[in-house]
């Protein structure tokens, strides 16, 4: 089973595997904050099993990033051409600035384009063909939370809600 990991500050850390949640409550480094129904049994005692655990101390780490990706980069323009702001299934990476005249491979530099959008522009600048983006390219922000409900495919516990959502919304 899986439990989420939260920071002192509540902020979502990461997801393990109940086996080190219940080592890190066992030695006084985390406390339950949600528990699953079914408890741990063993020869001497039940135990609960934690679904949702909160560190005793502050964890310092670095933000989480986006790897700068297709699907990124897609998810990003929210799978929606840059230029005419048509929705397709079948999409191109567009250089807003031509990688033939020195454009970077950035996030300021990448956009969702259709097909027809890309061969219309060609080698030019959106200025030089006569197109105009929908809005700026830029890097995407993305909280702890939204990471976790990226990396958890579709896998989060409903006692996990409150504590991801809530990140979420206040970030987003």
């Amino acid at each position: 089973m899986r439990v989420l990991v939260l920071n002192q500050n509540y902020e979502p850390l990461n997801v393990c595997a109940d086996s080190r949640a219940f080592v890190l409550v066992d030695k006084g480094k985390a406390e339950i904050m949600e528990r699953y129904p079914n408890d741990i049994v063993s020869a001497e005692a039940l135990y609960p099993r934690a679904s949702v655990i909160r560190m005793t101390y502050y964890i310092k780490r670095p933000r989480p990033g986006v790897k700068l990706t297709r699907r990124e980069v897609f998810a990003r323009d929210n799978h929606t051409c840059q230029y005419c702001g048509r929705r397709e299934l079948d999409f191109t990476i567009d250089h807003v600035y031509p990688k033939h005249r020195g454009g970077a491979r950035s996030w300021e530099n990448l956009v969702t384009s259709c097909k027809p959008c890309n061969r219309r522009k060609g080698g030019r600048s959106p200025k030089e063909a006569g197109m105009r983006l929908r809005r700026r390219p830029r890097q995407p922000v993305i909280t702890p939370g939204r990471m976790i409900l990226r990396r958890a495919n579709g896998e989060i516990q409903g006692s996990w809600e409150q504590f991801l959502l809530q990140k979420v919304r206040r970030a987003g």
